[in-house]
């Protein structure tokens, strides 16, 4: 499924209340996953992403399939990006009428995946963590479930959109070693 189709597939879809509902909140949501502090099950996070249920994951040729195939693929290209050129990582961002940029629906997408397992992400939301800079970026322009900032509203932030890529890297980079620890 083309990513304009499913677009228009996740806006039909508001009334189920998916996690996303844009292309924008899509990316930002599987770039949580991908860069997030644990490893989840497809079924786990791809669910609440489309609002759709597991038994939609034995149905190829639905629509839902092909959203569910649509949405792994993403998921796949940031995780390569990252991992091998993760300076050629780039957010898709909504683009106003006038060319700037709205990071806020792909930052709401990312906090949306961070809800999933908040317990996780706690060490970083901690403000008196040395680390929990990794993350303004992203919260400056987030909205959590009541569509809230979790920073409240950004000020002198309005252009930090321009470091959330190298953000996802350090996140990343900072989860690795919970995520996938050394066996001895």
């Amino acid at each position: 499924m083309p990513l304009a189709e499913l677009e228009r597939w996740l806006q039909a879809r508001v009334d189920r209340h998916p996690a996303a509902t844009s292309i924008p909140m899509l990316d930002g949501y599987a770039a949580a996953i991908v860069a997030g502090p644990v490893s989840m099950s497809p079924l786990g996070w791809i669910c609440p992403l489309l609002a759709i249920d597991a038994d939609a994951f034995n149905h190829g040729g639905t629509p839902e399939f092909a959203a569910i195939s649509a949405v792994a693929l993403r998921h796949n290209e940031i995780s390569n990006t990252l991992s091998t050129a993760p300076d050629r990582f780039e957010p898709m961002h909504r683009r106003e009428v006038n060319g700037d940029i709205d990071p806020r629906p792909w930052c709401q997408g990312f906090y949306a995946a961070m809800q999933l397992r908040p317990s996780a992400w706690a060490p970083l939301l901690d403000a008196g963590n040395v680390n929990h800079g990794l993350l303004l970026p992203i919260l400056l322009h987030g909205r959590d479930d009541q569509s809230r900032p979790p920073l409240g509203s950004p000020q002198g932030g309005r252009n930090a959109y321009a470091e959330i890529p190298a953000a996802v890297e350090a996140l990343r980079q900072y989860w690795m070693p919970i995520r996938y620890p050394r066996t001895r």
